[in-house]
């Protein structure tokens, strides 16, 4: 498939909006008129990348209205439809899917160029704060891969009860939340999240094995104490 193979569906589809449609306007694939509209244009592209991007975006300073042709089946829209249509619209780029054997309605618009004006969820905003408020320390490096296990808030406060039963032995766990002035003890005792606990009976804990295993690594990496 070459890139003029999208060209036909695509002039059919824009002259019957009403445009008419040119190729090959001064670098420009496709450029479409209609009276009292600013004007369209089109790259056509057989793939998705940076540089193509960069292209489109270099093209607003001759139009605001700016689209990226691409071939049905693209990999990255089967993998990865909604993400990119939403950087799409972040760039204030439209994009139109073309399927060059289809006779009618080979064309589809995921989306149309625009102010892109994103929804901030408030809950996520918050939670970031959260974690950045209650994180001790900077005991990760940006860009740290998640594989290797990422020191949070939530694993210092099992940490810092995890360090108190190392020193202190059995202990319950209301003495560890009075000791510690964290509320969540009783909690992060009960759900045992990292394996870390073993109760041995209401209200009493103990280190487990795994506990005393990890215990000194992540005490390394942590800023707790």
């Amino acid at each position: 498939m070459q890139e003029v193979d999208l060209y036909p569906p695509l002039k059919s589809y824009l002259e019957g909006q009403g445009y008419e449609v040119k190729g090959e306007i001064l670098n420009c694939d496709v450029v479409a008129l209609r009276h009292g509209d600013t004007p369209v244009i089109v790259e056509l592209k057989l793939s998705l990348n940076l540089t193509i991007l960069l292209q489109a975006v270099d093209r607003m300073k001759i139009s605001q209205t700016i689209y990226i042709g691409v071939p049905i089946g693209l990999a990255v829209l089967k993998k990865r439809r909604k993400q990119t249509v939403k950087l799409m619209r972040m760039l204030g780029i439209g994009l139109i899917v073309i399927d060059p054997k289809a006779k009618i309605g080979g064309v589809d618009v995921l989306c149309d160029p625009g102010e892109y004006k994103p929804r901030q969820v408030k809950k996520h905003t918050q939670r970031l704060l959260k974690e950045f408020q209650e994180r001790v320390g900077d005991p990760n490096q940006g860009g740290t891969s998640m594989k290797r296990g990422l020191m949070t808030a939530y694993r210092q406060k099992a940490l810092a009860i995890s360090d108190y039963l190392l020193i202190h032995g059995n202990t319950k766990a209301s003495i560890i939340a009075k000791s510690l002035e964290e509320p969540k003890t009783r909690a992060i005792l009960y759900d045992n999240v990292y394996g870390w606990f073993d109760r041995l009976g209401k209200g009493f804990y103990t280190l487990s094995p795994r506990g005393i295993s990890e215990l000194p690594d992540w005490l390394s990496k942590s800023d707790f104490d």
